[in-house]
């Protein structure tokens, strides 16, 4: 199967004793049929920054069967900063071409495809890559193009995530259509708790950024931190507006507040918890949204990869279903945008 030409998913493969051998530790963890989904699951990750990489490593060593990464970009010098599979002389470079060979020295039992073409995922062609693979993750990402992407994902019933960085913020989203997983009963009594199978309805990103927060209280508000997470809806906004360049000067933090005082009061967002978005996390928006600092990557990046193998093993609740990281607090919240 290649990324080309999907074709038909081939019959499941068997763990074998040597690879029983080297994830002994993760069939103790989740059990030994979670680590055959993994086996077996093909992932497409698009766009190959900061965060993918993170996200990439911890997913290549938790012993997926195959990785389809696309990028057609090459390497720049600021990529070196949180790139790691980089390194000086891959500057001008295609990025997959330059990281291919250090994703696969992670785990060799891993295949990896790389497609050095952004025109893979354009068009009719997205599609029929998207039918050979079982999950997909677009990362750093403008909105339109998670958009189009989940929209794709959703007509072919595929699994999806979008992740990146801007500075010290960070998001995750996911759309895992309707996903069964199975986790402990916390109703229950401790001493009688019992797994059980929970289900979870999910909504594509565009159905998610409809959501209101009308009805929470302000307590319930300020638990979210709205700060940040519209401060991240804001930069989606503005890259609508500047085809898809960054703020990078803090005489930009005008726009984004105009930005951010639009999209509260359409989100209905309780004015008691928050009239405005703080102009000190305004000004950390504009002025570090359009670098990638190392340290976010790795935390947005490694929650992305957790998400996608907790997903793939159907062990305990994914994310639901959108995450956001203030770097300013090393803390993260995670919202129900969408659902019920």
């Amino acid at each position: 199967m290649s990324a080309a030409d999907p074709g038909t998913k081939a019959v499941p493969l068997q763990i074998t004793e040597d690879e029983a051998a080297v994830y002994d530790r993760q069939i103790r963890l989740w059990g030994l049929e979670a680590q055959q989904r993994m086996r077996n699951a093909t992932i497409l990750v698009l766009t190959l920054r900061g965060a993918a990489t993170e996200a990439i490593k911890n997913i290549v060593l938790a012993g997926i069967g195959k990785l389809i990464v696309v990028d057609g970009a090459d390497v720049a010098p600021e990529d070196l900063g949180a790139g790691f599979f980089f390194r000086d002389e891959d500057v001008g470079r295609k990025r997959v071409d330059a990281a291919k060979a250090r994703i696969e020295s992670l785990n060799p039992l891993v295949t990896v495809e790389t497609v050095p073409d952004a025109s893979a995922v354009a068009g009719d062609a997205l599609d029929a890559l998207l039918r050979g693979v079982d999950m997909v993750c677009v990362t750093d990402a403008d909105r339109e193009t998670m958009i189009r992407v989940n929209d794709a994902c959703r007509r072919v019933g595929k699994p999806f995530y979008a992740g990146g960085t801007y500075g010290l913020f960070g998001y995750i989203f996911c759309d895992l259509l309707t996903h069964d997983y199975i986790a402990p009963d916390r109703s229950a009594a401790k001493e009688a708790s019992k797994d059980v199978k929970n289900t979870t309805t999910y909504c594509p990103l565009r159905t998610a950024l409809e959501h209101r927060w009308a009805g929470l209280s302000r307590k319930q508000t300020k638990e979210l931190n709205p700060a940040a997470v519209f401060s991240v809806l804001a930069l989606w906004e503005y890259q609508a507006a500047h085809g898809g360049a960054l703020p990078d000067d803090a005489s930009e933090v005008p726009e984004l507040k105009a930005i951010s005082d639009a999209l509260l009061a359409n989100a209905q967002v309780n004015r008691q918890a928050i009239p405005a978005v703080p102009e000190d996390v305004l000004q950390t928006a504009a002025t570090t949204a359009a670098h990638e600092l190392s340290p976010v990557c790795a935390v947005v990046g490694g929650m992305l990869a957790q998400d996608v193998l907790k997903a793939l093993a159907a062990r305990e609740s994914p994310i639901v279903n959108f995450f956001v990281f203030d770097g300013s607090t090393g803390g993260g919240t995670v919202c129900r945008m969408g659902i019920r």
